[in-house]
């Protein structure tokens, strides 16, 4: 199995595993992964999700060796559907990301996907796909703003650098920094704690607070479908092959 779920109280916690890949999503692991969150969403004995990765990494992203095996290659229909899984939906209960390693590419869409962020002291986030020519395409661009700011997004998103836990909590990329390691108890620790408070004014609140800048995420995020698409079918394949051939490691852009 790609997805390993486990209870602890009142808290599902769902973990990509996937190690050997570094967490990297396929269409099965996101299908698995969307099937697990929705059945955490509508279990009442749940009341918060914790999303982590196996094997000391969060997610490095799409599975991009998986773009060529029909039954494996991530969807990229326009639809409510995202790549990774749950990008395009939005549960009820609040969602914390619990982030050893990398959280990079689409592995930082699915941390920004959750409500918040406890990164490991020597975490790093990145939007790294810009290094080998791959948008993002699971809420990248619709949420980064939200949760930086415009001035910082951009920063991000343009240069494709690496952003180190100390520096993604000063900008509000993060919520707390932990000791490397310990990024998932300290996760379910707070998702222990959101779960003992009164959960309709909780889930009511977190509703609100969600679409407090704009109400046209859904939209917004399949207008970032639109030009990520335009995107791919403009030399995407490319791109994959520089990205097998190594281009884009180390923090060394890999060109167009």
């Amino acid at each position: 199995m790609n997805v390993l779920q486990r209870t602890v109280g009142a808290v599902r916690v769902v973990t990509i595993d996937r190690p050997q890949v570094r967490n990297a999503v396929d269409r099965p692991t996101a299908d698995a992964l969307l099937a697990a969150v929705e059945a955490a969403d509508a279990d009442a004995e749940v009341r918060v999700i914790v999303l982590t990765g196996a094997g000391g990494t969060f997610c490095a992203g799409a599975d991009l060796h998986a773009l060529e095996d029909p039954d494996r290659r991530n969807r990229l229909e326009r639809s409510d559907l995202g790549p990774m899984g749950p990008t395009r939906r939005r549960p009820g209960k609040p969602v914390v990301a619990a982030i050893e390693g990398h959280a990079v590419a689409g592995g930082l869409e699915l941390a920004l996907w959750c409500d918040l962020r406890i990164a490991a002291e020597d975490a790093v986030l990145g939007v790294f796909c810009r290094r080998f020519g791959v948008p993002l395409i699971d809420g990248g661009t619709a949420r980064l703003p939200r949760v930086v700011g415009m001035g910082r997004a951009l920063d991000l998103v343009l240069t494709g650098r690496a952003v180190a836990a100390d520096e993604a909590l000063a900008m509000g990329l993060v919520t707390r920094v932990v000791a490397p390691g310990s990024a998932l108890e300290a996760a379910v620790a707070l998702a222990s704690e959101l779960a003992a408070l009164p959960q309709r004014t909780l889930s009511a609140d977190l509703a609100s607070t969600r679409a407090a800048f704009d109400r046209a995420l859904p939209e917004a995020l399949l207008a970032e479908h639109d030009g990520g698409m335009a995107a791919i079918e403009d030399g995407g394949m490319a791109a994959v092959a520089r990205f097998r051939a190594g281009a884009g490691r180390h923090g060394d852009p890999a060109g167009t």
